[in-house]
């Protein structure tokens, strides 16, 4: 297939287009900033929030990887963070419509539940957290991340199309990990903000790329992540201490992730394979 990854040049972008090139696929990656020197993948300069552009690059292709966003509400002005991540959603998900492409694979975020940037505190309805959680986004970030999954189901209303919305925590490679994560460990209060949850890059790239090419029906909206906490401490403990009296529907096992990664299972065949244990 050829497919479009926007957001190419960065951390996920990059390793999604390398995953799907290695599984044949003809990429093209659309970013503002130039790829690695390793990329083997057409690169085009562009801006997501340029529709024409857009529209453009998106043409004869079969499929639309949208990763393209600013990451976080911090260092910069909420209404840049909103304006940026909700154009682009809604310019590269309509070049895709008028395109005629039949899948868009979403790049979300855990952050539609309100974690970890909320100002007033997120109390979880119950855990582990699945696709029928409700979402709470407090700030620019969250919000934007949650209107671009109501793009994309406007768009599968609209046009038929098939996508998958991947809702993911925190990004990580061995090297970010020790540099990132480690360090915020002994801080109790973020780290529950950040419901201890991370996702190995090459990790979220193998589930892009099932998102890719699996069956679909409609839009699936999938929590996926490690399948163990980046703490030390037993989830149980965690959990009671952060969020006590959450009910749990399933008590967690060990150091096992609050998210529910059953529906990403079935869905796509996608269960994750790395830890940072193995770092």
């Amino acid at each position: 297939m050829r497919i479009v990854v926007t957001g190419s040049s960065g951390l996920l972008g990059r390793h999604v287009a390398a995953a799907l090139v290695a599984a044949g696929h003809d990429v093209v990656g659309m970013d503002r900033l130039p790829p690695r020197p390793e990329a083997r993948w057409l690169h085009v300069t562009a801006d997501a929030t340029d529709f024409a552009a857009a529209l453009q690059i998106v043409r004869r292709c079969d499929a639309v990887a949208h990763i393209a966003a600013i990451p976080r509400p911090t260092g910069r002005a909420a209404e840049e963070v909103f304006r940026t991540n909700t154009a682009a959603a809604y310019n590269v998900v309509e070049a895709a419509v008028l395109n005629g492409v039949k899948r868009i694979v979403y790049a979300s975020s855990m952050s539609v539940l309100g974690y970890p940037f909320f100002e007033r505190p997120v109390v979880p309805h119950y855990l582990p957290f699945d696709s029928a959680h409700p979402p709470a986004p407090q700030d620019a970030y969250a919000l934007s991340k949650w209107l671009g999954e109501e793009i994309v189901d406007a768009a599968v209303r609209r046009a038929g199309l098939e996508a998958v919305s991947l809702r993911m925590p925190w990004i990580q490679t061995a090297e970010s990990f020790v540099r990132d994560v480690r360090p915020r460990r002994v801080h109790a209060d973020l780290v529950a903000r950040d419901l201890w949850g991370y996702l190995d890059a090459e990790d979220a790239a193998e589930a892009f790329l099932a998102a890719v090419e699996r069956p679909i029906e409609g839009h699936r909206r999938l929590f996926i992540s490690a399948a163990d906490t980046f703490m030390e401490e037993d989830t149980a403990a965690l959990v009671a201490a952060a969020y006590p009296g959450v009910p749990l529907r399933r008590p967690p096992v060990g150091r096992e992730t609050v998210f529910d990664l059953a529906e990403a299972a079935a869905a796509l065949g996608w269960a994750p394979r790395r830890s940072w244990r193995d770092y």
